[in-house]
């Protein structure tokens, strides 16, 4: 991972400064995303960037705790926190690969923009339901880039070989879904905006 690191932190600024691609999408996936959480939740946030999400559901629970292989990002999303004054984050340099926490200590995960930059995808899935508390939902919102953009496996290993792209897999959304409902997962929302490669799904962890 740290070649993704090496290059999450030399976009860091550019990728702060850009506007947000769908602003409509993304409201419509921060107010889905609200309507699971509430004041005495313990949020993770893996893959948190700049911080721009943490910061969003900061007022609606108790505490987040965000994460990102970027220590330059890390950087950024801590002086977003200071700059508007949010107390009840924080955001580390971690990899998701090596993190540790008490399991079952969250309520809430978010995975936004990150499941098809992981190397090993079902780890990742696994770990997250250790995490959660039963019940606790899992929110991700993932690039499903085999349903649309298949051609994309042939040239991005050649960007990543120049460095300008990080590690991405190419698969379908219907393969993901598979996956998380076999790690344990009950999938409550799915959602996936017209011509648009991402996937957003909200899932809750069961047990038998």
């Amino acid at each position: 991972m740290v070649h993704s690191a090496r290059f999450w932190d030399k976009i860091a600024e550019k990728y702060f400064r850009d506007p947000i691609a769908d602003e409509d999408a993304y409201k419509i996936k921060l107010q889905i995303t609200q309507e699971h959480l509430h004041p005495e939740m313990q949020l993770l946030e893996i893959g948190c960037g700049t911080g721009g999400t943490a910061l969003q559901h900061a007022p609606h629970v108790a505490q987040v705790r965000a994460i990102d292989i970027s220590s330059a990002m890390v950087t950024i999303a801590r002086r977003q926190a200071e700059e508007k004054g949010v107390k009840n984050v924080t955001f580390e340099q971690a990899d998701v690969a090596t993190f540790e926490a008490e399991p079952a200590s969250f309520g809430a995960i978010l995975a936004m923009s990150l499941l098809h930059l992981v190397e090993d995808r079902t780890a990742v899935i696994e770990k997250i339901r250790k995490l959660l508390k039963p019940g606790g939902v899992f929110v991700s919102n993932t690039a499903a880039l085999g349903d649309r953009m298949g051609y994309l496996r042939f040239v991005l290993p050649l960007m990543r070989l120049v460095g300008k792209a990080p590690y991405v897999e190419i698969f379908k959304a219907k393969q993901l879904e598979k996956e998380i409902e076999q790690a344990g997962f009950r999938i409550v929302h799915h959602w996936q905006p017209e011509k648009s490669p991402s996937v957003f799904l909200v899932a809750e962890r069961i047990d038998q």
